[in-house]
């Protein structure tokens, strides 16, 4: 398969696209946004529970009108739908963050800025007019970590996305074997360097017209940073694995907006959420990016909000369409 052919003129799934950014970007990329921890069981696991969890089918309702709209932490969104956070997002499209950004503006739904966006928080701002989220790391630098904050508001941004598990990096393979771990070796590099010039698409359109490709919320920390590599080592030292939820009060003393935290797994942590003032969390695995052998977020669901019982929002992501992946690798192999 040429690179930058896809599997379907007009994609109409989810794998559809996902095998469409297969042949336009570089492996290495690719790999990151698709891959998870370990041996991807847990990555795996999130479809295989939407696949087995039946629909309730009823029949027989006026459904001409039908009204998709909620209020969510005082926002009004015409689907029950948040993008999330995305690392790196600019290096996979032009200015992807801004493009999603607008995106779920044109869908009435909000879009949630990383801290490793390639895209600032004030260029998402000045590119959209709907109010958007932030995801935020609890730093070792907590006064950085106060300065993103106080930016976010100043964008005007309503709710402060906290993930919490990511004390530690889980261990990604694919990552690893890549060379987005360590030290590459002059091998891995010159096999990266020939592989962006085998996606002439991704070559024009992300890396020579989407720069520049700073980390934009993080260049005052790392000066004269010109790529995402440049602040790997800054990053990689700011995950902070002492954090407790004791910490929880210091973002709640510099964040007057709302208090998402993303990554709750267990019943116990969810009533510790509600305990600590948050007003919602988020049922991840991310994406089993994290913990191998940590259940599917839809299995970790119902007790969660069985153990909430209504006090805080309850959101959750799933994980990447896997479902086909034995069968695009032996398309791609022919």
């Amino acid at each position: 398969m040429r690179p930058d052919r896809p599997l379907h003129l007009v994609p109409a799934t989810a794998v559809d696209y996902r095998e469409r950014a297969r042949g336009r970007l570089p492996r290495q990329l690719f790999d990151y946004l698709d891959g998870g921890a370990g041996r991807e069981a847990t990555l795996a696991a999130n479809t295989a529970a939407f696949d087995a969890m039946p629909l309730r089918q009823r029949v027989l309702v006026d459904v001409d009108e039908r009204d998709t709209s909620i209020e969510l932490l005082g926002q009004n969104l015409d689907l029950p739908v948040v993008l999330a956070p995305v690392g790196l997002a600019g290096m996979f499209a032009q200015r992807a963050e801004v493009q999603a950004a607008r995106a779920a503006q044109r869908a009435g739904v909000p879009f949630c800025e990383s801290t490793v966006s390639i895209c600032s928080i004030e260029e998402v701002a000045a590119s959209t007019t709907a109010p958007f989220w932030f995801q935020l790391y609890v730093m070792r630098d907590r006064g950085y970590a106060e300065r993103l904050m106080s930016r976010a508001q100043r964008a005007g941004c309503p709710v402060l996305v906290l993930t919490v598990d990511l004390a530690v990096v889980g261990a990604r393979y694919r990552d690893t074997q890549n060379g987005m771990v360590g030290s590459a070796s002059p091998l891995v590099k010159a096999r990266r360097a020939l592989d962006y010039g085998t996606h002439p698409r991704w070559l024009t359109d992300v890396a020579i017209k989407g720069k520049p490709h700073t980390f934009g919320n993080l260049e005052d920390a790392v000066p004269g940073a010109k790529s995402p590599e440049a602040f790997k080592d800054w990053v990689d030292a700011q995950f902070d694995p002492t954090v407790t939820w004791d910490d929880i009060a210091w973002v709640r003393k510099n964040w007057p907006g709302k208090l998402i935290l993303k990554g709750v797994m267990d019943a116990d942590d969810a009533r510790r959420a509600v305990d600590c003032g948050a007003d919602g969390i988020v049922v991840s695995n991310h994406g089993g990016r994290q913990l191998e052998g940590a259940p599917a977020s839809l299995h970790a669901l119902p007790a969660i909000a069985e153990a909430v019982r209504g006090r805080i929002a309850v959101l959750m992501d799933g994980g990447c369409p896997q479902r086909h992946r034995r069968v695009a690798r032996m398309r791609q192999r022919r």
